[in-house]
């Protein structure tokens, strides 16, 4: 399928931020899902990873939670993920912006859409479907930092696909086991699946951690969730 590619405004009011727009290069609707990045910033991964998105039949927004900047270095991309987490009521309030952006696009059908995010990204889409109403489903891969409460929990009414690796040093199994009791207990729909020998940032093929078979199994999982709960 060919796709077209863009840089949208998701704030028209503003002179950021800024977001890369990807769909199927026709006159169709299709669901709209926004995708957030990991602590390196809006790399090719992040970009292909929307193109596979929008080839498999959705609108894809990544919104630019860097404003233009992107890591290559370990070291830099910490850097860059301190300062966000610092300020992490306004990477909220981007993701936010651009849920409403892909709300509000007329080819964008139906009106629940989805949300994907990966390492802080998905730690982004924890906290973000908490307290955003227009949500049909969400897929958090490996994020790292989310401890919730039943309170937090509670909020969260999407169904959840959360994806981790066993041997993820950030994220301990305990942790994960931790959070999918607190989702079950509340009486979520919840999937938790945890990758035997796949670590942290496991689908990444960029960075020494890509865990093939895993990240194979993975995609396929989150595209068929979003076509099962976006309808």
């Amino acid at each position: 399928m060919v796709v077209l590619t863009k840089t949208v405004r998701t704030d028209p009011n503003a002179e950021g931020p800024q977001g890369y727009y990807v769909r199927p290069d026709d006159d169709k609707a299709y669901p709209g899902v926004v995708l957030i990045q990991e602590w390196w910033g809006i790399e090719p991964h992040i970009r292909e990873l929307a193109i596979r998105l929008a080839t498999s039949g959705f609108i894809v927004l990544v919104p630019d939670l860097y404003h233009g900047k992107v890591a290559t270095e370990p070291n830099d991309a910490q850097r860059m993920l301190m300062m966000t987490m610092e300020n992490v009521e306004r990477a909220i309030h981007e993701v936010i912006l651009a849920l409403d952006y892909l709300h509000n696009d007329p080819s964008v059908q139906p009106k629940k859409l989805g949300l994907i995010g990966f390492c802080m990204g998905g730690y982004l889409t924890y906290r973000v479907a908490e307290r955003y109403p227009h949500l049909g489903a969400i897929s958090p891969w490996y994020g790292g930092g989310y401890d919730p409460t039943p309170e937090d929990v509670a909020k969260v009414t999407a169904p959840v696909l959360a994806i981790y690796g066993e041997t993820d040093s950030w994220i301990p199994v305990e942790q994960v086991h931790k959070i999918e009791s607190l989702y079950k207990a509340a009486g979520k729909e919840a999937t938790f699946h945890i990758y035997k020998g796949a670590g942290h940032a496991f689908n990444n093929p960029d960075h020494g951690m890509y865990v093939p078979e895993a990240a194979k199994d993975a995609w396929a999982k989150a595209v068929a969730f979003f076509k099962a709960k976006l309808v």
